[in-house]
């Protein structure tokens, strides 16, 4: 049984959320609040064992709420809110925040509950098994520095007989005269090593990064803590419908030190530049002259329901084999195993996020069951484990 706390300033809200619950074989509603100090108190007072929770509220708004019982006493939370569609903004701070999904209201605030009553009940089972904790501040960026070189040896003249003064025979005209100093090589000045073959072969390098729910409290902890120098460019693919990504690009961009972006088609990727791909269109990598790679969006059906699927980007990512980095985390289901299957016959190197740090181990654990993660880390490290493997 899902016990579950309905939080709606709405009464109507509140009383059409509960019958739909009420319908439910595997729910019980353990009660209501009317705003985010209300919903706080009845948090800690029932401990549920999920969260709806409307976004615009008196007293102490949604996201107010949500920081404090993510810190206080975190549980699955899905966003339930007629701002969730026009406020993308606020939807990316809850789930940055630690709610494991949002739905929007239909018709705003008066909603026609019957139209996304699926959509909710969906959402609200698949949140309550997610591994949700206390909400951890950004690190502060890893530090780049390009793999040492060592300088070669100098390269030294052969060696030479030791020059030594002989006799002069009277009859004999040598041209050499008594008293005079033999030239002997000098060792070439050495020649300062830099690190632009390092450098150079770094340029070569891509990072993809693959994740589901979770993902945007997940990239937050990654993204923000790769440094802006970073000497290649990340693609990513989140689960996230149309209108979201670009919010979501443009949040994790003002708390970054690397930039962040929603991707664009054609564009041409750069070094020390994140590209996350929006919603509702597949990404996938392509070569260009000169060894560059751009983007290239479509809108092709959905690939194991998804639009963007990780599998697409994984699978045109393949063929930059051993310049290509690989990162799976926190998501529901196995999109992207598929597509690590190819990167790894192709030579690339993988990294799975841990179960202990995800919030659904479904995408990284198919990974990880099939043989294919070349390390498994908790999320705290995953960044720092890109930098290594950007730096080989």
């Amino acid at each position: 049984m899902i016990r579950v706390l309905i939080a709606d300033d709405s009464a109507f809200m509140r009383k059409v959320l509960s019958d739909m619950f009420a319908k439910q074989s595997d729910f019980q509603v353990v009660g209501t609040a009317v705003n985010g100090k209300d919903t706080i108190d009845k948090v800690k007072k029932f401990q549920p064992d999920l969260l709806t929770l409307d976004v615009q509220m008196p007293v102490m708004d949604g996201l107010e709420a949500l920081a404090v019982i993510m810190d206080e006493c975190p549980l699955p939370v899905v966003m339930v809110s007629s701002m969730t569609q026009r406020g993308t903004d606020a939807t990316i701070r809850a789930l940055a925040l630690g709610a494991v999904d949002f739905v929007s209201k239909a018709g705003g605030p008066i909603s026609k509950i019957d139209t996304i009553e699926a959509e909710i009940l969906e959402k609200c089972r698949e949140a309550v098994q997610a591994h949700v904790s206390k909400t951890k501040a950004p690190t502060k960026p890893i530090a780049y520095a390009p793999k040492p070189v060592t300088p070669p040896a100098p390269k030294l003249p052969a060696p030479t007989e030791p020059f030594a003064m002989k006799k002069i025979e009277p009859r004999r005209k040598t041209g050499l005269v008594l008293g005079t100093k033999p030239v002997i090589n000098k060792i070439p000045a050495q020649v300062p090593v830099t690190n632009s073959t390092s450098n150079s072969l770094s340029n070569k390098k891509l990072v993809v990064i693959g994740t589901s729910t979770g993902g945007p409290q997940a990239l937050q902890t990654v993204i923000t803590s790769l440094p802006g120098n970073l000497p290649c460019g990340v693609v990513v693919v989140q689960h996230m419908p149309a209108g979201f990504t670009k919010s979501l690009a443009d949040r994790l961009n003002s708390i970054s030190e690397i930039a962040v972006k929603e991707a664009e088609n054609d564009e041409i990727i750069k070094a020390g530049q994140v590209y996350i791909a929006p919603g509702n269109f597949h990404l996938r990598v392509a070569p260009i002259a000169g060894n560059g790679r751009k983007i290239v969006l479509s809108q092709e059906p959905p690939v194991g329901n998804h639009r963007p699927a990780v599998n697409v980007m994984f699978d045109s990512a393949a063929q930059f084999g051993h310049d290509l980095v690989s990162v799976i985390m926190t998501g529901m289901g196995s999109d992207g195993c598929e597509g690590m299957k190819k990167i790894k016959a192709q030579g690339g190197y993988s990294i799975a996020q841990n179960e202990e740090s995800c919030v659904v181990y479904g995408m990284p654990k198919a990974v990880v069951d099939a043989g294919l993660a070349d390390e498994i880390q908790p999320l705290t490290k995953i960044a720092e484990a890109i930098v290594e493997a950007v730096r080989r």
